[in-house]
């Protein structure tokens, strides 16, 4: 099969950034296929595009190669990373952006970009994407192995985890993310489904033991709502109405049925949200 490329940026569909990394890549390995993860994260959001991430990889064929590119440091001290887990290979700024992914994936292999024969000859201070992210994405895709790009990385940068507290009664969250729809999505998670409600196996807190939720008797509060129960899909109140639900990757999430609850609540992320169970 031909390689695969995901891409990841926050640039956008206006300007050439993301047709002229393709370029460069399809120049080095002709065959390279591309998915398009999406270039709509927020501009310099590098935690929305860490979550994006972990939300999308596990999709992918094994030795997809994803090129991950927000990257506010762009020409100061931060490194250009490869790395390698789970069978999938990244590329990236060292900025926080791959340590969810890696966390989750565990066993990393990551190295620094160093290596000039795997970069453009002409390195511009602004654009990196283009320069050494695409070049080094396009050499893993053809074969190349990942410690050839530069020397072992031993440490990365961390992005901060999200808020996430299972005591007594209570499991306290966070608001980590408002998608195109309005749909608040939470910290808490991840959630299954299961003859006893729902199972809470903490996805960012993995020292966290496992719990059971009664889903029909618990109340979910966030600002200043209240919400009574949580759902399995947004049909199950009236439009217009606010409800609690998982998620299609498994977090907590507040809907409003054909609207936007983000709006409704006056919710912009980062918001406490608390779920009791007893």
């Amino acid at each position: 099969m031909s390689p695969i490329v995901a891409l990841l940026t926050d640039f956008g569909l206006q300007d050439n950034y993301v047709g002229v990394m393709k370029a460069v890549m399809s120049r080095i390995t002709a065959d390279v296929r591309f998915i398009d993860i999406t270039h709509q994260i927020q501009p310099q959001n590098v935690r929305q595009a860490s979550l994006t991430l972990l939300n999308s990889y596990r999709y992918f064929a094994p030795s997809t190669v994803f090129l991950v590119v927000v990257d506010p440091g762009v020409g100061g001290s931060r490194k250009c990373i490869a790395a390698e887990a789970g069978g999938y290979r990244f590329v990236a700024p060292d900025n926080g952006v791959l340590s969810f992914v890696l966390e989750e994936l565990g066993s990393a292999s990551i190295v620094e970009l160093q290596n000039p024969a795997y970069r453009l000859s002409d390195v511009s201070n602004t654009f990196h994407g283009r320069d050494v992210f695409a070049p080094a994405a396009a050499h893993l895709a053809a074969g190349v192995a990942l410690g050839e790009l530069g020397p072992r990385v031993e440490r990365i940068a961390q992005q901060m985890k999200p808020q996430l507290r299972i005591e007594a009664g209570q499991i306290s969250g966070q608001v980590m993310h408002i998608d195109r729809f309005g749909n608040v999505i939470t910290s808490i998670g991840q959630l299954s489904w299961n003859e006893q409600g729902l199972l809470l196996q903490p996805r960012f807190n993995r020292g966290l033991a496992a719990t059971v939720i009664p889903a029909a008797q618990v109340s979910v509060a966030v600002k200043d709502a209240t919400l009574f129960g949580i759902r399995r899909s947004y049909s199950e109140v009236s439009k217009g109405q606010l409800l609690a639900l998982v998620d299609s990757s498994g977090f907590l999430e507040i809907a409003c049925n054909q609207g936007s609850a983000a709006t409704l609540l006056g919710v912009n992320g980062g918001e406490s949200v608390v779920l009791k169970t007893g």
